[in-house]
């Protein structure tokens, strides 16, 4: 999730032996900015109007009956994490042209941990407060372990539930490192796609557990259809580049059963895959109008704000949305009371960006670029 800038597109030089040079700035890709937050938008009405997997309804009683028009159609909101995915492998391959595999890590670390450190330690004294260490399982060590964004693998189990797609971004984030490590190229990038896409096909019958976890087959047709997209951007519609991209969306449909059962226990009903297929084309499309220039009516400077927003909403809407839906549900009409705290959410977006991630963004970058540079002599 990073804030994206649209490099000067220069002749495609497929096969060039060296890094390409770093993108020329000449405007930012602001409706990326906005595509963002419709799918962070996407995401949060899927979980307070949609999500229905409770033994005790936050809402009361279910979802489908206080929502029976609105919980058919946010049951597929889950989707917007698709659209996450598409976006992050258009932006981290953009962010990553031209820059050694160092100033990648770093910028990474500054985008994603400050706020994602004020979302865990935020979410953990709420619910500690509201229900106690017994009732949600919050131990001290359970909240240092998330601190580290590895909990996952580490077995320690998420603070807030929506922290899953981190783990799968921060995997994406370690492959394209071993790009920007022998650095980013067309070639090398055109290669990177076809070889994961492959991968993510042979690895559910490797037998291999690493290889199962770093393919991620239901994650990563929508990765490389970003990155491809990026590269059509940059250096121009190519057949290669248009195979990889139709190839990502013929592996991303086949997926979707798979991912439709985890939703499906999550929306207590059957969905449709037709519906399905034609809400990830739609995402599809829109990201390739961005990478080819077709949208730029919706191209607002006013789009950075949204952008800004997104992944602090993203962070901390689920739990804490739920608490206060518990709470005020009894009292409250569901629509005003969803209307509130979307606008309660959106606030304490803004306030985290303005007094968190800003901030500690010129920190962390002024200490971690300086890291090395200042170590005495021996």
């Amino acid at each position: 999730m990073t804030t994206p800038a649209v490099p000067a597109v220069i002749p495609a030089q497929a096969g060039a032996p060296h890094p390409a040079p770093g993108p020329a700035r000449r405007g930012r890709l602001y409706t990326l900015d906005g595509l963002r937050l419709v799918a962070a938008l996407i995401v949060v009405a899927f979980h307070f109007v949609a999500f229905d997997n409770w033994s005790t309804p936050v809402w009361g009683k279910s979802t489908s009956v206080i929502f029976p028009t609105a919980h058919p159609i946010a049951s597929y909101g889950w989707l917007g994490v698709q659209l996450f995915f598409l976006i992050s492998g258009f932006v981290i391959c953009m962010s990553c042209w031209g820059r050694s595999v160092k100033d990648f890590a770093i910028s990474r670390v500054i985008r994603l941990y400050p706020a994602y450190w004020f979302a865990v330690l935020l979410t953990a004294g709420v619910m500690l407060w509201a229900h106690g260490m017994a009732q949600t399982g919050y131990t001290p060590s359970k909240i240092l372990a998330n601190l580290t964004m590895l909990q996952e693998p580490m077995g320690a189990g998420d603070i807030d539930p929506v922290y899953w797609t981190l783990w799968t971004e921060l995997r994406f984030y370690l492959l394209f490192g071993i790009v920007a490590a022998l650095g980013v190229t067309y070639r090398r990038v055109v290669v990177f796609c076809a070889v994961w896409l492959l991968m993510s096909v042979l690895a559910p019958h490797s037998g291999i557990d690493l290889i199962q976890l770093m393919a991620m087959p239901d994650a990563a047709p929508f990765f490389v259809a970003g990155v491809v997209m990026f590269l059509m951007h940059r250096f121009g519609t190519k057949p290669e580049l248009w195979l990889l991209l139709g190839l990502s969306w013929l592996l991303a449909q086949n997926q979707l059963p798979n991912l439709m059962k985890t939703a499906e226990g999550s929306v207590k009903h059957q969905l449709s895959w037709g519906i399905c297929l034609a809400v990830i084309t739609v995402f599809y499309l829109l990201v390739l109008g961005v990478a080819l220039g077709r949208l730029r009516f919706f191209n607002r400077k006013w789009l950075t704000t949204a952008g800004a927003l997104t992944f602090p909403l993203y962070l901390l809407h689920e739990e804490l949305g739920w608490e206060i839906i518990r709470r005020l549900h009894t009292d409250v009409a569901a629509w005003p009371l969803l209307g509130g705290i979307l606008a309660v959410m959106l606030i304490a977006s803004w306030l985290v960006h303005r007094f968190i991630e800003r901030p500690s963004a010129k920190a962390m970058k002024k200490w971690l670029t300086g890291a090395g540079q200042s170590a005495p002599r021996s």
